[in-house]
């Protein structure tokens, strides 16, 4: 159920766009978004904070996208989203204990992970990296090609870039498990 909630912004997204059009996709995604993070906090008694981020972003540039008549700004969240997670992981490596990746990729684990500091300072910068690049690319699709592919990137594209980016790793990761023969050792 879990799973269902977080991609029903994009699902709900998606249909509306395919059967109604970017505006009401629009509206789609900013009712949908919203109604996510209420049911979490109805569920768990908290807002999860990305839930809360990625529903702002789209209530005020979907907002903006039918005050103007502009979907420019819709198409702006996702480059929002990723581009505030890149600084994100950036910041990461300066502020706080650990990098944000170690943070999100240790709890995939249900063991300690042996890397260096400076290992998880390099696959951090690497996030940073790719959630920079897949901003710019979901605003120069968006700047440079039909709606509907930009729709179909957006949906399918950064989706599918995100799963390509984490697999090579969790793979590597798997094998610097610290296993309890190799702590006695």
């Amino acid at each position: 159920m879990n799973q269902f909630l977080e991609w029903s912004p994009l699902i709900v997204f998606f249909v509306a766009f395919k059967l109604f059009g970017l505006y009401s996709a629009t509206g789609a995604l900013m009712t949908i978004c919203v109604l996510v993070m209420v049911i979490h906090r109805v569920r768990t008694g908290r807002f999860k904070p990305m839930q809360v981020v990625t529903a702002a972003v789209a209530v005020v540039l979907g907002s903006a996208t039918f005050l103007f008549h502009d979907v420019r700004f819709i198409q702006w969240k996702a480059t929002v989203l990723l581009g505030g997670a890149a600084i994100a992981f950036l910041g990461s490596n300066l502020i706080g204990t650990q990098p944000l990746a170690r943070r999100m990729l240790e709890g995939v684990f249900s063991e300690p992970l042996q890397l260096t500091p400076r290992a998880w300072q390099v696959i951090n910068t690497l996030w940073a990296l790719w959630f920079a690049m897949l901003a710019t690319a979901n605003i120069y699709i968006a700047r440079n090609f039909p709606e509907s592919v930009w729709v179909n990137f957006k949906v399918f594209g950064i989706s599918a870039a995100m799963i390509v980016f984490m697999i090579p790793q969790v793979v590597w990761l798997s094998g610097k498990l610290k296993t309890a023969g190799a702590e006695g050792a």
